[in-house]
């Protein structure tokens, strides 16, 4: 396995193309290609010391959550009845992932850090922020939808906005299809079903992103 890698890493080099142009070769000898399938896996691989470490950590400190990674998508879950106290096990969590990931040469887009919660309250939507400002200088007010994987969740988890989203994205394709044809010229009925069994009922029956 060490020789694969050995060789799969040492002597590649890569060209860029614009128009025309073809640049000269450069050397790559480090990371793996844009959209290489020895990503994910690579990944999941460098990780799992990280997320062994990450666990057994907050075992020792009683923080009651999990966390679920895709990628380099990292979501930490905490189910508790008070959300002063889910902060808490949040601002934690976030401390130590963040020391572990710095210790393994890895960075947090702070960023792009949301913080979201679910509540069966039928009150107005007035979580308190997850204060954050002691490790990466942010202070995160809760956002009232998540998108996570292509799904659209709401705190209430009535999926609304989730239906809406993907109804007005299925309408707008439609729409954009009429241009294709007219009564007289254009794509003819058969191809106008074909392209809106492949282009629009992805989109409005399983969340498809084109």
């Amino acid at each position: 396995m060490s020789n694969f890698f050995k060789n799969y890493l040492v002597g590649r080099k890569t060209n860029y193309c614009w128009n025309n142009s073809i640049s000269p070769s450069f050397n790559i000898n480090v990371g793996v290609g844009q959209d290489s399938a020895l990503s994910p896996i690579l990944s999941a691989l460098y990780l799992s010391p990280v997320f062994h470490s990450l666990e057994k950590y907050l075992k020792i400190l009683k923080i009651s959550i999990s966390m679920i990674s895709f990628v380099d998508n990292g979501l930490f879950v905490s189910q508790n009845k008070s959300i002063s106290h889910s902060n808490t096990n949040f601002f934690c969590s976030y401390n130590v992932i963040s020391f572990f990931l710095l210790k393994y040469g890895l960075i947090i887009e702070h960023g792009k850090t949301n913080v979201f919660h679910f509540s069966r309250s039928h009150g107005a939507f007035n979580h308190p922020p997850l204060n954050l400002s002691s490790i990466c200088s942010l202070s995160l007010l809760p956002k009232e939808t998540w998108r996570y994987l292509g799904f659209i969740f709401d705190y209430k988890l009535m999926f609304r906005n989730h239906i809406d989203f993907y109804s007005n994205k299925s309408i707008s394709t439609i729409k954009c299809m009429k241009l294709l044809s007219n009564s007289t010229r254009g794509i003819n009925p058969l191809q106008k079903r074909r392209l809106y069994r492949y282009c629009t009922l992805p989109i409005a029956l399983y969340e498809f992103q084109l």
